[in-house]
């Protein structure tokens, strides 16, 4: 799904116009990563937790030299799903197995 269709799922789920969901939507992931930018977390209950992980500087391998390289240190954010949401995948998931 991408960003129109989710858009379009909301408005229709909500009875509000496309634009008012648009606008909602842009300030929900703005407001995220002004949070993330802080170094924040961000929870929701039944969804996950959004948050930043530092990650160290470590050495690679440039695919087509071979060559050693180094891969500098950078921050990077990160989704953490909650309870609710991994046991809806989960019991989704059975269901289409069996």
């Amino acid at each position: 799904m991408n960003k129109s269709a989710l858009i379009e799922r909301i408005a229709e789920s909500t009875n509000q116009p496309k634009t008012v969901v648009a606008e909602m939507l842009k300030s929900f992931i703005e407001t995220v990563t002004d949070a993330l930018q802080k170094s924040d977390e961000v929870a929701i209950p039944g969804l996950g937790k959004f948050a930043v992980s530092a990650r160290a500087a470590r050495t690679g391998r440039d695919p087509r030299s071979g060559k050693s390289i180094m891969i500098a240190a950078r921050t990077v954010p990160v989704f953490k799903a909650g309870k609710e949401l991994k046991d809806a995948v989960n019991s989704t998931a059975e269901t289409v197995e069996a």
